[in-house]
């Protein structure tokens, strides 16, 4: 009588494997997601610069932040398209807050550590969630 021997993987190796293979999967998506959320804040961070920039040309020739002539119309999108940029001025137009949205449908929307980033006239840097310094 021939004995024949199994070369296959038993159902329960197969499950484990398979189990493996979800952890690392979970652990990937979810470091994945929060590298994509870090990344597109730049977008963020780059618009505010650039809107502050172009606001402080303004402010250097007509000596107001928020003057009809100036080449900046609220609310300004991002580059990429993931930020919303909107102004508050003072009574004057002589001090601004910017403040960066996400725009509703991007991962943004779900970032709980940075949902909004703010820049004053005076390079005051702010964020609303966790610790400022994470966000920029």
């Amino acid at each position: 009588m021939k004995h024949r021997s199994n070369s296959g993987f038993t159902l329960i190796e197969l499950m484990i494997t398979v189990a493996i293979v979800a952890i690392v999967a979970s652990v990937a998506m979810y470091n994945y997601s929060s590298y994509i959320r870090k990344a597109n804040r730049t977008d963020a961070r780059s618009a505010l610069s650039e809107t502050a920039t172009s606001l402080e040309k303004c402010r250097s020739i007509y000596s107001v932040y928020n003057s009809g002539n100036c080449n900046v119309a609220f609310p300004v999108t991002s580059d990429k398209g993931y930020y919303s940029i909107t102004s508050a001025f003072n009574a004057n137009g002589t001090t601004f807050d910017l403040t960066a949205t996400p725009v509703a449908g991007q991962p943004q929307t779900k970032d709980a550590e940075c949902t909004t980033l703010t820049l004053a006239n005076t390079g005051a840097q702010d964020a609303t969630g966790s610790d400022t310094s994470v966000c920029w």
